[in-house]
């Protein structure tokens, strides 16, 4: 009787192998899904990346707004009769100046873009 025993116990863990540590065993299923999972929040960052370049292409296409707001911020162009006011911090103003002069950054020049 003990014999039947532990042949039914080695036949158990027999068959308990492939089910949790074969092929297609559950630590190997948990695994897939949790890439799956990874790869699924991966998509959708890149959906929402593609997403926002696709309205920024459809604006420079359309619209004039995305341009100058690039040529303001990239470029440092301003429009026709603008006036471009430079604001420093305190510290960096009297770094600037030579003798702590007050620093005053305006121009009335106008660049066309």
């Amino acid at each position: 009787m003990r014999l039947i025993t532990l042949a039914f116990v080695l036949l158990l863990a027999l068959i308990q192998y492939p089910l949790w540590l074969g092929k297609g065993g559950w630590l190997r299923v948990w695994d897939l899904d949790r890439q799956v999972t990874q790869a699924q929040s991966h998509n959708e960052d890149l959906k929402q990346r593609n997403s926002k370049l696709e309205s920024e292409v459809e604006d420079l296409k359309t619209g004039t707004g995305a341009v100058e707001e690039r040529a303001r911020f990239e470029l440092g162009m301003i429009k026709k009769d603008e006036i471009f006011v430079q604001i420093l911090d305190a510290g960096a103003a009297l770094q600037a100046s030579p003798a702590g002069a007050p620093v005053v950054a305006g121009t009335g020049a106008a660049d066309k873009h």
